[in-house]
């Protein structure tokens, strides 16, 4: 029987409430959450279900209102501005739908962005070659088509050899055989660095690459499972 993998995050009681005008909106309602290391898990939900909310408050990008929050053991639930900078910059990568990459640098220049401030890198070459983009590195954004744009990002999140990496959306902005080819190279960075990984998506048939799947409704955690057989992204259709 396999171990379980250990935990690299973990959530307890997690609340997040927005107050909008004279109203409060519940984002996230009591949701217990781990991330264990070398895991691939997908969070599945409608839009409005939470998802998104959690991941930045995972990633360190937002605060919740009540709940804690643990990376590796340590609680980041009350960090001031400067801890969870640090934790965002030496320990998470972030994958969005949209790319934000800056159209002035070449590809090897955007990773680099991330690499000259990282405490062991990856060469921006070598985590360019890993995602498949070896031969595009003096390309510019305008030169590559949106799925090599993505990669570039997954290339510039995973360069820095970060903990966690947290994808949302990440080929909500790509035609079916693009989208393809992002989540393949999510799942070989999964393999090949052991990175802890979790990715957001509205499409169900993802969640067959994944070891786990967290369903999330009206910031809820509706169901959770394991995968028996984790499907190659090369196999998905949607």
């Amino acid at each position: 029987m396999e171990a379980a993998p250990s935990l690299v995050l973990a959530c307890r009681d997690l609340r997040k409430v927005y107050r909008m005008g004279e109203v409060d909106v519940v984002a996230l309602d009591g949701v217990d959450f781990a991330l264990g290391r070398g895991e691939l898990l997908v969070l599945v939900g409608v839009s409005g279900s939470g998802k998104s909310t959690l991941l930045n408050i995972l990633g360190g990008l937002d605060v919740p209102s009540d709940g804690r929050v643990f990376f590796e053991g340590t609680e980041l639930t009350g960090a001031d501005d400067e801890l969870l900078t640090r934790y965002r910059r030496k320990h998470v990568g972030f994958v969005f739908q949209f790319y934000n990459l800056v159209s002035s640098l070449t590809a090897r220049e955007n990773v680099a962005l991330v690499t000259d401030i990282a405490d062991d890198p990856l060469e921006p070459e070598e985590a360019l070659s890993l995602v498949g983009l070896g031969d595009r590195l003096d390309h510019f954004p305008a030169q590559l088509s949106g799925g090599e744009q993505q990669r570039v990002a997954i290339a510039r999140a995973v360069a820095k050899r970060p903990s966690v990496l947290l994808c949302d959306e990440p080929t909500g902005a790509l035609d079916f055989k693009t989208g393809i080819l992002v989540l393949d190279v999510i799942e070989r960075v999964n393999r090949e660095l052991r990175t802890a990984t979790a990715v957001i998506t509205h499409n169900a048939p993802i969640a067959e690459m994944a070891d786990r799947v967290v369903t999330l409704s009206d910031g809820r955690v509706q169901s959770e499972r394991r995968v028996e057989h984790r499907a190659p992204a090369s196999s998905l259709r949607w």
